[in-house]
């Protein structure tokens, strides 16, 4: 029979930890009332529970990754600190010895967005360098999608659909759930064969009241955790109450670390073009205290740009030493190969490239805790428009800005219940790498996470007159021509010719 796994957890900071007092578990139940937590939950799906169009791309692949971020900001909590740039990422690995998926790209579309500017994965895709690391995938995608109203009506009329009316309910409720999640990651590979979703929600205020309304066909664990201090600098510690609703009669206290991957950082950064940007942006990265975490380990600042197609990134510009350190940069480590530095966007088949480079951000003289890192960009052409005065907006996601340090000689980071690899810059580090993660914050750009721009565009109501007067210029040019040639031969044309023997006769 099928069981269908879900795991809750609540996160709290020490000073918001529950009263175990407060905690009601019945034989089907757990509730409380008001605590102020982020919440993780992960639903795990065999394959027989799950539409066909998804099982048949699940089968053709090694591993697969979707991984949804959204545009507004967020409160990250230890240990859910990794970041990625907003929007939707796809990391993908086909079958081995066998082709990509054909039906990749169109359930994308159907789960996301019709929107989505994705063909095959041979022309979407790009290659990241899984030579170097076993944990990264083959290939990468990138969409800058806003929100998840699509995937809400996938997952309600493909995978709600079956099942007792028990598992529908909270299939459901599940499911309109994600329109405000921070964040939804699906996970799938042929060593564990289930799919995995997962979705953050932010810290907030929010009672607890969960069934599992049929204990023998589902199972269903909360945890209700907060962060306590760690004795080791690699690990986080969590302690708080588990419970296994249906099985358990009262919550099980627990304490327990875990070497951790990612850890959260109090500084801080904001993302933002440098005005006037013209075809040639630079993106400024001001960052505050910008101080390694750990005095001991060798650790080095890094930003990993994810970037739509209509912008890129020259990596023969960036091999200057001197150019780069005026600039606060100081290394290139990676950067999606190749990137046609010539054609117009809309002549571009791949979603775009992403950039990882290593910082030496510049102290300002204003703020001696402030410091500033210019990144060099270069716009393609984008397709005239109408109606918009030759201008036209895009941006570009906030990047991810993080410090990597070096482990111990001898750490090991396990899978942790709680750990995010596939995110595009994790693959490009030894596996010994702890990531520091900085904070993003809103810059000039109202409330979201992007870095916004105008672009100068043909303008098609003015091109009419230029298209007109082009022809005219032309059309005049080539009449003149033919005035001067009519010139030329009424000068010393035929009847000139005939002048010319005559005299040649008279003085013979």
């Amino acid at each position: 029979s099928l069981i269908m796994r879900q795991r809750i957890t609540y996160l709290q900071e020490p000073q918001d930890a529950i009263d175990p007092g407060t905690l009601k578990v019945t034989k089907n139940s757990i509730s409380t009332k008001s605590i102020t937590a982020a919440k993780e939950e992960k639903l795990t799906f065999s394959l027989a529970e799950l539409p066909q169009e998804l099982v048949k791309v699940l089968e053709d692949s090694h591993e697969l990754h979707i991984r949804w971020v959204n545009k507004m900001p967020y409160d990250a909590i230890a240990p859910l600190v990794s970041r990625l740039s907003p929007g939707l990422h796809v990391f993908y690995t086909p079958q081995r010895n066998s082709n990509t998926s054909e039906l990749l790209c169109p359930m994308l579309k159907n789960a996301f967005s019709k929107l989505l500017d994705c063909t095959s994965p041979e022309d979407s895709f790009t290659a990241l360098p899984v030579e170097r690391f076993s944990h990264s995938a083959a290939l990468q995608y990138y969409a800058p999608l806003p929100s998840l109203p699509q995937l809400v009506m996938y997952v309600l009329g493909n995978v709600c659909g079956t099942g007792p009316t028990s598992h529908r309910v909270e299939c459901e409720a599940r499911a309109f759930g994600l329109m405000s999640a921070s964040y939804v990651d699906f996970n799938y590979d042929t060593i564990s064969h289930a799919l995995s979703l997962t979705a953050f929600f932010p810290p907030q205020a929010q009672n607890i009241s969960l069934t599992n309304l049929s204990p023998g066909s589902s199972r269903l664990e909360v945890g209700i955790l907060s962060i306590e201090k760690p004795l080791e600098v690699e690990e986080l510690s969590l302690g708080g109450f588990l419970t296994v609703v249906g099985e358990d009669h009262k919550p099980s206290p627990t304490l327990f670390s875990f070497p951790s991957r990612h850890h959260p950082t109090s500084q801080f950064f904001t993302s933002t073009f440098k005005l006037p940007t013209g075809l040639h942006p630079t993106l400024q990265l001001n960052i505050t205290d910008a101080v390694p975490p750990m005095t001991d380990r060798s650790c080095s600042l890094h930003a990993h740009l994810t970037l739509p197609k209509q912008i890129f990134a020259d990596k023969y510009q960036l091999f200057d030493p001197l150019f780069m350190s005026s600039k606060g940069l100081k290394k290139v480590h990676y950067i999606t190969s190749p990137v046609d530095l010539e054609a117009p966007e809309y002549a571009v088949d791949s979603w775009g490239s992403s950039l990882l480079i290593e910082l030496a951000p510049l102290t300002t003289t204003s703020s001696p805790s402030l410091s500033i890192a210019e990144i060099p960009l270069h716009l393609r052409y984008l397709r005239p428009n109408k109606n918009k005065g030759g201008q036209e907006k895009t941006e570009i996601p906030y990047p991810v800005v993080f410090w990597a340090c070096t482990a111990d000689e001898g750490s090991k980071f396990p899978i942790n219940p709680f750990d995010r690899v596939n995110l595009g810059y994790d693959g490009l580090f030894g596996p010994r790498t702890i990531f520091w993660h900085l904070n993003p914050e809103i810059g000039g750009n109202g409330e979201r996470l992007v870095s916004g721009l105008r672009v100068p565009v043909l303008d098609l109501d003015g091109s009419r007159w230029v298209e007109s007067g082009t022809a005219w210029v032309v059309g005049l040019g080539f009449l003149w021509v033919l005035w001067c040639l009519w010139g030329v031969w009424r000068g010393s044309g035929f009847g000139s010719g005939k002048k010319e023997v005559g005299k040649e006769k008279k003085r013979q």
